[in-house]
């Protein structure tokens, strides 16, 4: 019955995305993406509220974080999984975009994004990004800058191996399927600034490790982390 449930409502999504991707119900005007209702019922971490929270422990002795969050839990069979699973593999990268401005508008009533200077998504692979059309993380990353005005680099950090999904992957195997895989094109364009690196989901925290790796040795650069979800 969920299974129905969940592709009837995949499908009605795909299809009429004036509705909410989470329970198919239409929109209202000003509504994006998800309807109010789900948007109330959104369980949020609301971590950016807190000082060495869970997703900036996660890094600890791992890499260097200024402050980290992720905007909302994730949970296999939740309802929610729809927002992730129709912007990865169902073509709709505008709820990328419309998740990004929900994101930026209540982080920046706190002070998460005081004094960062430039947003980088974590990138996919040139090979994996055409066949699946779009960066899913970059369209997050955007629908962020469009609120914040903190303009965002999808250029600069590249991904250079089309490595394995991570899914179904053991932690172990998640660090070393992204072990050095990413790298910065022109270093001294971040020497003294503030990056805010952007993903879909946090599950172990091996990926954006990994990107925020290829900042290592730029002198002065500080990197915080962002993502729309955290797996619980």
């Amino acid at each position: 019955m969920f299974l129905l449930k969940e592709s009837l409502g995949s499908f009605v999504s795909l299809f009429f995305p004036h509705c909410c991707v989470v329970c198919g119900s239409l929109l209202a005007k000003g509504e994006q993406c998800i309807c109010t209702a789900c948007n109330i019922r959104l369980p949020r971490t609301d971590y950016h509220l807190e000082k060495e929270n869970p997703v900036e422990q996660m890094f600890w002795g791992k890499m260097e974080v200024e402050r980290g969050t992720s905007f909302f839990f994730y949970k296999k069979g939740s309802d929610f999984r729809k927002i992730l699973h129709l912007l990865k593999y169902g073509g709709r990268k505008d709820i990328g975009e419309a998740m990004g401005r929900y994101v930026a508008c209540e982080l920046s009533l706190s002070d998460f994004f005081q004094g960062i200077d430039v947003i980088v998504p974590v990138p996919l692979h040139e090979k994996k990004q055409r066949m699946r059309g779009y960066n899913q993380s970059e369209c997050i990353a955007h629908g962020i800058s469009l609120v914040t005005h903190i303009p965002m680099d999808a250029h600069s950090v590249s991904r250079t191996q089309n490595t394995a999904t991570q899914t179904q992957k053991s932690t172990f195997d998640r660090w070393e399927n992204v072990d050095s895989v990413f790298v910065l094109r022109d270093p001294d364009a971040f020497v003294g600034k503030h990056v805010l690196i952007v993903d879909d989901v946090l599950t172990t925290g091996a990926t954006i490790a990994s990107c925020a790796s290829a900042f290592n040795g730029v002198d002065g650069v500080r990197v915080s982390v962002l993502t729309l979800a955290k797996a619980e």
